[in-house]
């Protein structure tokens, strides 16, 4: 399955967190997305490997996805070498995305700043011809995507342009609502962490009504990139 964008999450709800009004918006027009999670968030303090695989196939249905997988790397111990590079290549050749989102390039959890890394490399070295990769035994073709954005997570980072994501904003938070044993659950009687306290959803809930204000819009999310972004219409721009 060729998808149009393929999103690299460190952590199952990464990608909601970062990006799912995003990702909404564009399965809306049409477009084929998927969510390659690296771990399966097995250091978190809340819930079971369990229970948060079956809390990213619950997300995966609201946001539409087309494709979820997740590569079992190790929680917080995963790193930028060559073999996990291959494993990247592997996933991005066998989906062929013209566009990649990828976690922030910087932020608290160190495995966001290493998965950035991570995705950034694998993107580069996927479209080289010497670097051979199979999938189910048959070799694969080099693959570069056009595009790698990297979303912004819990540090607030400057973004080089923001998404309005105002129509999808519920269809985000529902997502990430889909992810029970990591949020404020009132009924709960697991430890209180970072995003477990009802202050992280109004961090949230206010983060995207700045970065949508500073594009006159109701929501959005924001996004960094590693190159200059060409315009081709300054008429498209707000």
């Amino acid at each position: 399955m060729k998808l149009d964008i393929l999103v690299l999450a460190a952590h199952p709800d990464d990608a909601e967190l970062g990006c799912g009004g995003t990702i909404a918006k564009q399965v809306s027009l049409g477009n084929k997305v998927g969510v390659v999670d690296f771990t399966r968030g097995e250091l978190g303090t809340r819930g079971t490997v369990q229970t948060r695989d079956q809390e990213a196939k619950d997300s995966a249905k609201i946001l539409g996805l087309s494709a979820r997988l997740n590569l079992n790397f190790r929680d917080g111990y995963f790193t930028n070498d060559e073999a996990h590079q291959l494993e990247i290549i592997r996933v991005i050749r066998k989906f062929q995305p013209e566009i990649v989102l990828a976690n922030a390039i910087y932020d608290r959890h160190p495995d966001h700043g290493k998965g950035a890394g991570l995705a950034f490399d694998a993107c580069f070295y996927a479209g080289l011809v010497k670097i051979e990769s199979k999938d189910k035994g048959v070799a694969q073709q080099p693959w570069r995507p056009k595009f790698l954005y990297h979303y912004i997570q819990s540090q607030l980072l400057q973004p080089d342009f923001v998404v309005d994501v105002s129509d999808f904003w519920e269809a985000k938070m529902n997502a990430i609502r889909a992810f029970k044993t990591q949020f404020y659950d009132p009924t709960s009687n697991e430890p209180e962490t970072f995003i477990s306290n009802p202050s992280f959803m109004k961090m949230l809930e206010s983060r995207g009504q700045e970065f949508g204000h500073g594009i006159g819009a109701k929501y959005g999310e924001g996004f960094t990139v590693r190159r200059v972004v060409g315009v081709d219409d300054l008429f498209a721009l707000r």
